[in-house]
């Protein structure tokens, strides 16, 4: 086994997006911080309503997809299609923004916790221009695994193979072929899980912390630490002092220039143009002779 080890680390830095919804960003706080094919990682975490309140008004997005994994609270997507998802503790949107989609994701609650993610996954430039399309997956949908050691995994995106032991989680056959793992281990535990060779791969603690690599070349993360991993066919985690929880995300690098505007990303800037002219002409979600 050639195991991972941490090459890099991403501190999460404090932000805001949409209506002034207020984040932590680890990966896409710049071009040198981002993960071909992930663009861009967001953590949302308060228990205060006036950080998320005024949430994510209707935007555009064109060329990549969103993932967004709500672990409390309640929002509401709508788009352009006419899809209207409700996305509740422990679900997960996968949106494919293709050629163009203009939506908006706004909270159903007015107190308590707001807590999740949203990640940006690039799409191939064959894909790009591909119609947009939505899909909601309910906590229901996504297999949890339960380990010896007293880990746990929810499988959202890939396949959890632990010793030969397959749970396939509900995306899959993308380009990108994404893995994305929400993994919790108590103090102590471990957990060693195959990883693509040429994919890449970073883990995210976001409660407690979490030991990376095999013993002699360890690095514990801390919380809002990225850890972009070498290369090699598998990593190992283990729980932290007070135990910790992780996402593990690794997928197949496109290799393709990427120019990004805001929420537009395509492989030159002319496209970047034609998006932007696209947009605001009322064109963006059509299709291009």
């Amino acid at each position: 086994m050639n195991s991972r080890t941490v090459q890099r680390i991403i501190e999460a830095v404090p932000t805001s997006d949409g209506a002034g919804v207020k984040l932590r960003r680890s990966l896409g706080q710049s071009a040198w911080a981002r993960l071909d094919p992930f663009l861009m990682l967001d953590h949302f975490s308060t228990d205060n309503a006036d950080d998320y309140i005024a949430g994510f008004p209707a935007h555009p997005h064109r060329g990549f997809e969103t993932v967004t994994y709500m672990l409390d609270g309640h929002m509401r997507h709508e788009d352009h299609l006419g899809n209207v998802g409700e996305l509740k503790s422990g679900g997960v949107q996968w949106m494919t923004a293709g050629r163009g989609i203009i939506h908006s994701e706004m909270p159903q609650q007015d107190a308590g916790r707001m807590r999740g993610f949203q990640l940006w996954i690039n799409l191939p430039a064959a894909e790009k221009m591909k119609p947009a399309g939505y899909r909601d997956i309910q906590a229901n949908e996504i297999p949890v695994v339960m380990l010896p050691g007293g880990a746990r995994v929810k499988v959202i995106a890939g396949t959890l193979d632990v010793n030969g032991a397959i749970t396939p989680g509900p995306i899959q056959g993308l380009a990108t072929d994404p893995l994305y793992l929400d993994i919790e281990l108590p103090a102590g535990a471990t957990l060693t899980h195959p990883i693509k060779p040429g994919y890449h791969a970073f883990v995210y603690p976001f409660e407690g912390s979490v030991t990376v690599g095999p013993a002699g070349a360890a690095r514990t993360l801390e919380a809002h630490h990225a850890g972009v991993l070498t290369d090699g066919d598998a990593v190992e985690l283990a729980g932290g002092v007070a135990g910790g929880r992780v996402l593990l995300l690794a997928g197949k690098p496109l290799l393709e220039p990427i120019v990004q505007y805001g929420p537009f990303v395509m492989n030159s800037r002319e496209e970047i143009e034609q998006a932007m002219s696209d947009y605001q002409r009322g064109a963006l979600t059509e299709a291009h002779p």
